[in-house]
């Protein structure tokens, strides 16, 4: 094996030529090769987005998230997929553990690589000077918009498995779509617990962060804290603009709504 095809885009899922992607990834050959390429593939994307991240923070707090992110993906992957296997050979799947496990971590490098494709978008916003929870709900609305298309090639895949080959039960694409439901829920625990990865620059350096409450009260509190600083800063330009007005401007009369 040749350490120089171990990081490889030949199995980078595509939206073109579909079925001939497909029919390579469930193909029996080089299973361990095709594996270990998306599983580096996966970790190097995530590590990529996670370093975007912790920058707003600190080189240490990007560092740090450069490696929770893929932690995050890779846990997630290991406490579910044992679930989704099962399940899948109950459910009468001819597919073997390699395919599942290639197919799975398609859709996952397929979501990473989105990811990663907004990071540009990400480090301008830092650039500019951003408010930490307007990049808080960012960071959250390009993870779910990846993971839709991630979990739409797995399924693509899963059909094309039922429909073109026939070793594949049509009633497992729609049991997927609960575990992906599932998936969401432990991912989500999951980054919760291994918070912060975006870091507040007005705090210091911490590797966990204990906070009361969860996920979804942090997610309707930062929406509270971008309407107030939205609205803390409009007095601040008003009396901007009142100051730069001239002196007689001052004793005029207000118009009257």
């Amino acid at each position: 094996m040749k350490r120089s095809n171990l990081l490889s885009f030949n199995y980078l899922p595509s939206f073109q030529n579909k079925e001939e992607f497909f029919q390579k990834l469930i193909n029996e050959e080089n299973s361990l090769m095709k594996i270990m390429n998306l599983s580096l593939l996966l970790f190097v994307f995530t590590c990529i987005y996670g370093i975007a991240m912790g920058s707003n923070h600190s080189v240490l707090q990007a560092l740090v998230a450069g490696i929770k992110l893929p932690l995050l993906f890779f846990l997630a992957l290991l406490i579910c997929f044992p679930a989704f296997y099962i399940v899948q050979y109950i459910l009468g799947s001819k597919l073997n553990l390699s395919q599942m496990i290639i197919i799975i971590l398609s859709g996952m490098v397929l979501a990473s690589a989105i990811m990663i494709s907004f990071a540009p978008v990400v480090i301008f916003f830092l650039l500019t000077g951003s408010n930490y929870y307007f990049l808080q709900l960012l960071h959250i609305a390009i993870i779910i918009l990846s993971g839709i298309f991630g979990m739409k090639e797995i399924i693509d895949a899963l059909k094309f498995s039922c429909e073109q080959k026939g070793i594949y039960p049509r009633i497992g694409v729609e049991v997927f779509r609960f575990w992906v439901i599932i998936f969401a829920f432990v991912g989500i625990q999951l980054a919760w617990n291994l918070r912060p990865f975006l870091g507040d620059s007005g705090k210091p350096f911490k590797l966990f962060r204990k906070y009361e409450g969860n996920f979804y009260t942090a997610i309707i509190y930062s929406f509270q804290q971008l309407a107030k600083s939205e609205k803390k800063d409009q007095p601040e330009k008003q009396s901007k603009v009142r100051d730069n007005l001239p002196l007689d401007s001052l004793w005029l009369p207000r118009e009257r709504n």
